[in-house]
């Protein structure tokens, strides 16, 4: 048998404590099909010492859910991994370029399509007057630029009262883009460089948050949108950096132009649930990966 670690939350950090454990369920038995097992440990018990990961054929940081509250620490364990040479998937140096979304302006920059995007230090009604101006947007979001299931993610119209935000968070300014309460938002699944499958998500009525614990609404589709395909493989380029996995997740704007939200390369859930192959595809993507040594 092949072992591997799949890195778990701080044992400290009760968030989502019900869920990740389905989940986990849910990626070992896709990987006991193909001779693959697994060991979850948690990822803040390694952040100066991998020498508890050493052993093992692949380290999965699967379920690292919370780490965007630790942000520096989780920095320092992204460094300490890559300077032991542990044969993570995905690798190191993507696990900590990923967390921060100034990625997203990085990947503009090499010519993918996202929404309208400010990142700022100190929000202000100014700034926040120019955007509804520039873009035509009735409505803003506005979100720690280190974040993760919609963690201090708001919504806002103009005229309403901006929360206290704490020092030195650099914070991500976006037009809200009303087409997520109707057309949704799209995520392929990408296993090896190869599609999975694709589940869209739809908030339920009155909410703009997709994710399940605000009610999501979840479908697997029989295929992406031409053009959304065609986008997410143009992300997976700009990447330039082999993947065992990711999940990139596109939305439409008005004119129906889509636009990449979130390349998810860290800890995405893979939706498995919906996958018609429950897994079996991520599962041989591993197992052809370290069968290649």
């Amino acid at each position: 048998m092949t072992h591997v670690a799949i890195l778990t939350p701080d044992p400290t950090d009760a968030s989502h404590g019900e869920l990740w454990p389905t989940v986990l369920a849910r990626l070992q038995r896709a990987l006991d099909a193909v001779g693959i097992t697994t060991t979850p440990t948690p990822w803040t018990e390694h952040i100066d010492d991998a020498a508890g990961l050493r052993d093992y054929a692949r380290i999965l940081p699967l379920l690292t859910w919370g780490y965007h509250r630790h942000h520096a620490r989780w920095l320092r364990a992204c460094r300490s991994w890559e300077q032991a040479g542990l044969p993570l998937a995905n690798p190191a140096q993507v696990l900590a370029w990923n967390s921060d979304k100034r990625y997203l302006g990085r990947l503009a920059e090499r010519g993918i399509a996202i929404p309208a995007t400010t990142w700022t230090d100190d929000v202000t009604r100014a700034q926040l007057d120019a955007m509804f101006d520039t873009t035509g947007a009735e409505e803003l979001i506005f979100k720690p630029s280190v974040s993760g299931g919609a963690w201090k993610t708001r919504r806002l119209r103009r005229g309403d009262a901006l929360d206290a935000l704490p020092d030195g968070t650099t914070m991500l300014l976006q037009p809200y883009l009303p087409s997520i309460e109707t057309e949704g938002e799209t995520s392929l699944l990408f296993f090896g460089g190869q599609l999975s499958h694709v589940v869209n998500k739809r908030p339920v009525p009155g909410e703009f948050r997709v994710q399940e614990e605000f009610g999501g609404l979840y479908t697997v589709l029989d295929a992406p949108p031409a053009a959304a395909l065609a986008l997410a493989e143009q992300v997976l380029a700009a990447i330039e950096t082999p993947l065992l996995y990711a999940r990139i997740d596109l939305v439409p704007d008005a004119d129906g132009r889509w636009l990449l939200m979130e390349a998810e390369l860290i800890e995405p859930d893979f939706y498995l649930g919906k996958d018609p192959r429950q897994g079996a595809g991520f599962a041989q993507a591993l197992r052809d990966a370290i069968d290649a040594g």
